[in-house]
């Protein structure tokens, strides 16, 4: 995929906040595709290792044919980690190695799936919809944890949801992907509306198991790098 940044990444809290409040007008929540014409899906992750006294980010996206969920290919991008951890400012941390490996993906899928949030933001970009609106592609946040809103217990069924609510508006839905387990926050990144994002979701969870599948296969992606990251450093 070609890609391109609208905007540098190495900058400070406050001038990542300015850019949030900049580009967040450009989220959509109007469905970029018909679910039906969804042909390919795509899981996004990223993780850390150390080198020496550096941090680099490792990121996975692993592409997937839809309905039928098989593999179409994987690509990997690792990038130094420039700016701090600081809550509602995480693109900016995991986009280098994100877009990275963007950069070395042959297929361009439908829609994305990300393990964070989406427009269930403070400023309503979280990671989904930057990188939805950076790279133009229909994106969806995947996040195992709320980071803001309010929501009702949804029934412990698979597929059942409630609203995710935050300032008087939808911003998402907690979603039961597994009746044992506490729900999915699922909120549209950009070009995805709050129901198709929750659909294609639900789509993609197979086997009883918590996360879709592109994202548990990314989240397996980064693991094996970073862990053999790790390995290497002890070794060095």
């Amino acid at each position: 995929m070609r890609v391109e940044s609208p905007h540098p990444w190495d900058v400070t809290p406050a001038e990542a906040r300015a850019i949030q409040a900049e580009f967040a007008p450009s989220v959509s929540l109007d469905d970029g595709i018909r679910f039906e014409d969804i042909r390919v899906v795509a899981g996004v992750d990223n993780g850390y290792a150390t080198d020496g006294n550096q941090t680099i980010g490792h990121a996975a996206v692993v592409v997937f044919s839809f309905p039928g969920l098989e593999p179409v290919e994987t690509a990997h991008g690792t990038a130094p980690v420039a700016f701090p951890y600081v809550p509602g400012l995480l693109s900016f941390r995991e986009a280098p190695a994100i877009l990275a490996a963007f950069g070395t993906l042959r297929t361009v899928p439908d829609v994305l799936l990300f393990d964070g949030q989406g427009y269930a933001h403070p400023r309503r970009f979280g990671l989904a919809s930057h990188l939805g609106v950076v790279l133009g592609v229909p994106s969806i946040g995947c996040a195992k944890s709320r980071l803001v809103g309010t929501f009702e217990e949804p029934a412990r069924e698979f597929g059942a949801q409630t609203p995710l609510v935050h300032g008087g508006e939808t911003v998402g839905a907690a979603v039961r992907t597994r009746p044992c387990r506490a729900p999915l926050f699922v909120s549209p990144g950009h070009r995805v509306s709050v129901d198709t994002a929750v659909r294609l979701v639900l789509a993609c969870c197979r086997d009883g198991a918590f996360l879709p599948v592109p994202t548990a296969a990314a989240h397996d992606a980064v693991s094996e790098r970073t862990g053999a990251a790790r390995e290497r450093a002890r070794e060095a």
